[in-house]
């Protein structure tokens, strides 16, 4: 153990003056709170990312290791770091691992490594919409994203998931005429309910207006149709989603580069150019 050292260790408390309390090998650390949280000290961030790290893992550097006292960590300057990794050296469609840290009515905020917070807008989650970032992810759930947009000015990064969820191609081959599967409600309109598949992926059946957003049901695959990019669907029954297993997202890459995605020849709006 060294100054300089990069360490993941856990916040064991918070005191009163939002400082984190930390061991290391059993030696008490401490990181202050100007140090725990970056934009902290600048007002820019609230104090809840202090408090909400306790029992959580921090990334953390030991910045000093006094005779006396708690050895002193520093939160900001691995995040500055990895935040200067992310505008600087990264390149947009760069795929990155992720970890949920709070769900909004206008998308997810993720960890993109070391604390450092980045936005999944709400219509860069899936083709199939939902309304609120909850509808498809908890506080906490590992995931893959691409890195979509880098704001130097703000130091800010955007990133997008819909490009790692396959192509309506790859997703209709996962489904035959006459099988009954699992589907979600995800839109009402008077011609139809639409009922979403999987992430990337949804059918239409009849109007039915007794069904929420949000329900899950039975359905009965009548038709798909690729020459129209369509499914034809028929609800047989409401389900309980506590007897189902619950969705996992399947990847079509989790590492490496995309330059270009499109989810479908014939949809020449659902396409993502990512810059050099």
């Amino acid at each position: 153990m060294e100054q300089g050292a990069v360490l993941t260790v856990p916040a064991l408390w918070c005191d009163e003056d939002h400082n984190l309390h930390l061991s290391l090998g059993g030696l008490p650390a401490v990181i202050p709170r100007e140090q725990a949280a970056l934009g902290i000290a600048e007002g820019t961030v609230r104090e809840i990312a202090i408090l909400s790290r306790v029992g959580k893992a921090v990334c953390c550097r030991i910045e000093a290791i006094p005779d006396h006292g708690p050895i002193v960590l520093s939160r900001t300057a691995v995040q500055r770091d990895a935040l200067h990794h992310l505008l600087y050296e990264r390149k947009p469609g760069d795929i990155l691992p992720a970890v949920v840290t709070n769900t909004t009515a206008f998308g997810v905020f993720c960890d993109v490594g070391c604390g450092v917070p980045a936005l999944l807008p709400l219509e860069n989650i899936s083709v199939s919409r939902i309304s609120h970032g909850s509808d498809r992810f908890d506080v906490g759930q590992e995931l893959y994203v691409v890195l979509q947009r880098q704001d130097l000015d703000a130091g800010r990064v955007t990133v997008t998931l819909k490009e790692l969820l396959g192509t309506w191609e790859e997703n209709a081959a996962r489904f035959q005429t006459g099988q009954t599967v699992p589907a979600i409600v995800r839109s009402i309109q008077p011609y139809g309910v639409f009922l979403e598949l999987t992430p990337n992926l949804s059918g239409l059946a009849e109007a039915d207006d007794t069904l929420h957003p949000g329900q899950v049901v039975s359905a009965y695959i009548k038709a798909i149709l690729p020459d129209r990019q369509k499914i034809k669907l028929s609800i047989l029954d409401t389900l309980d989603p506590a007897l189902l297993p619950p969705p996992v997202l399947r990847y079509t890459q989790t590492e490496g580069h995309l330059e270009y995605w499109e989810y479908s020849p014939s949809n020449a709006r659902l396409q993502t150019v990512f810059p050099r």
